[in-house]
């Protein structure tokens, strides 16, 4: 059990001192920097870490994490064990509750500086599906998908924070008799994800094993991959998703460190064939993360993490198998979560299957000018209870 905190009306809550997500805020009148949530309040660390003489205090001041995400794993830990101790503490008190802010007073920035995205395609069920919605005529997986973490390079310049409207995009769109039309995405959707923030680097030419995905993933968070299907149907023959990929990818405004989801580690539900001695795991490798999809505030869909085939120690692997460097600000996707069950399908298309299938209370396909999508998730946190990633939220903008 973790010792309890402090700070009034966070114990027991979803954002306990076992949880402590950090961020990028902004108040009226003073610059963002990075602050730490605990409970309904946000610890401003600059101010905090300068009067307790941290020596990394200077990297708190910056307006993203990336100078923090910059540093190696044993720096991480030992600034997680300082706020631990800082707001557990009775006597650290004094220094630090007057630089507590109210969540609800600020305003929540862009929480890293993205190097480069790359977004993965790692459940099996929503492989399966989709393969079936497109190909009912085949086998719904490619030969390859179960030797390897198939994935696909985005747009690190449209990845967004929670709260940034996301407007419909326009391309062309598949029209009958082979030929293309152009206008807005007719069939918007989106993609429950968890992403994977990198800190640590490596060379070009070096590689980073299973057992390195500690030493250079700082931490998680809630991911949505908006995606225009029918302009994706039309270009990712031969070469994959392009446009209909990266107009929008929202992300939280927190990013929960790796070490508050030591309890929450599983393990895979089990890979045949075996993979190759490269993407071998040693131990628990997968999430217990349970997400919720809402649109316009109604659940629709409850993905299952733990229901991943591919994890990320192996994603990150093949990733720099072939000798790829990391940059501090990297991320990384698992795409869509979808579990076995209808209620559990991660996307719009899975959800409708195809479009031919509504579903919610007023009957959907795809997404509608003026929706707003909110993916929240919980996962066990050390404490005993459960700690809360933070959220990601958009609304859909009519086309220009």
């Amino acid at each position: 059990m973790t010792r309890e905190t402090w700070v009034e009306g966070a114990a027991g809550s979803l954002h306990d001192v076992d949880n402590l997500p950090y961020g990028v805020f902004a108040t009226a009148g003073e610059p963002p920097r990075v602050g730490v949530r605990i409970g309904d309040q946000v610890v401003d660390l600059a101010p905090v870490a300068a009067g307790d003489m941290l020596e990394i205090s200077h990297v708190f001041e910056a307006p993203s994490l990336n100078p923090l995400l910059a540093l190696d794993r044993p720096a991480w830990s030992s600034v997680r064990t300082w706020l631990t101790g800082l707001l557990t503490d009775q006597t650290e008190r004094d220094l630090v509750e007057p630089h507590l802010v109210p969540v609800d007073d600020v305003t929540l920035q862009m929480p890293f500086e993205v190097a480069d995205y790359v977004d993965f395609y790692c459940s099996l069920d929503h492989a399966t599906n989709v393969g079936r919605i497109f190909r009912p005529d085949d086998e719904p997986l490619k030969p390859n998908w179960r030797h390897l973490p198939v994935g696909y390079h985005g747009r690190a310049g449209t990845v967004v924070v929670s709260g940034t409207d996301v407007r419909r995009p326009c391309g062309q769109r598949p029209e009958g008799g082979g030929s293309p039309s152009y206008g807005p995405s007719r069939r918007l959707d989106i993609e429950a994800e968890v992403g994977f923030v990198v800190g640590a680097p490596t060379r070009i030419g070096d590689r980073v094993p299973t057992s390195g995905f500690a030493d250079h993933v700082f931490g998680l968070t809630l991911l949505n991959d908006w995606s225009a299907r029918d302009i994706q149907a039309w270009e990712y023959v031969p070469l994959g998703p392009f446009l209909g990929k990266s107009f929008a990818t929202s992300v939280s405004g927190w990013v929960t460190p790796l070490d508050a989801l030591s309890a929450a580690r599983v393990d895979l539900p089990g890979q045949n064939p075996g993979p190759l001695d490269y993407l071998v795991v040693d131990g628990p490798a997968g999430f217990d993360i349970d997400i919720e999809v809402l649109l316009n505030g109604t659940t629709v869909s409850r993905p299952p993490y733990s229901s991943m085939y591919w994890a990320p120690a192996q994603m990150l692997a093949h990733m720099t198998v072939n000798g790829a460097s990391l940059r501090t600000g990297d991320l990384f996707a698992s795409g869509t979560v979808s579990g076995p069950d209808k209620d559990q399908r991660g996307s719009f298309l899975e959800l409708s299957w195809g479009g031919t299938e509504p579903f919610g209370p007023d009957g959907r396909t795809f997404l509608e000018d003026g929706d707003t999508v909110t993916l929240r998730a919980t996962a066990p946190g050390a404490g005993g209870g459960r700690i809360a990633l933070g959220e990601v939220s958009g609304t859909v903008l009519p086309a220009r």
